[in-house]
């Protein structure tokens, strides 16, 4: 089984700040590094789209805060402020709309 004796589970993943912790406390080990700023937002954007994936399968508010997460987790490293994001967010939404009216956007002909 190489340099283990018991059997190892790659993850190569961002996860969050406690969970060494956690596997500690269910006795077993673990090794990390402390991403770059490169490997991090990397790591945060595929972390995205995990999280949004998970949504799809089970639409909970749980997957729903991971998602959450991950997006604060993105506005803190681009230095953007939540309240001004939300801002932004309601302001779009007055001036184009939100998606509640489900509007497919089939295709676009120019007038004659």
């Amino acid at each position: 089984m190489g340099k283990y004796d018991k059997p190892v589970i790659v993850y190569n993943k961002l996860v969050r700040d406690n969970i060494p912790g956690i596997i500690e406390e269910n006795n077993s080990e673990y090794d990390i590094h402390i991403a770059s700023d490169k490997e991090y937002v990397e790591k945060l954007f595929d972390k995205a789209l995990e999280e949004i994936e998970e949504f799809k399968e089970e639409p909970i508010t749980k997957e729903m805060a991971d998602i959450m997460e991950v997006l604060i987790a993105l506005c803190n490293f681009y230095g953007l402020s939540l309240e001004e994001v939300e801002s932004v967010r309601k302001e779009r939404a007055k001036k184009r709309g939100a998606f509640e009216q489900r509007i497919i956007l089939e295709e676009v002909r120019k007038k004659n």
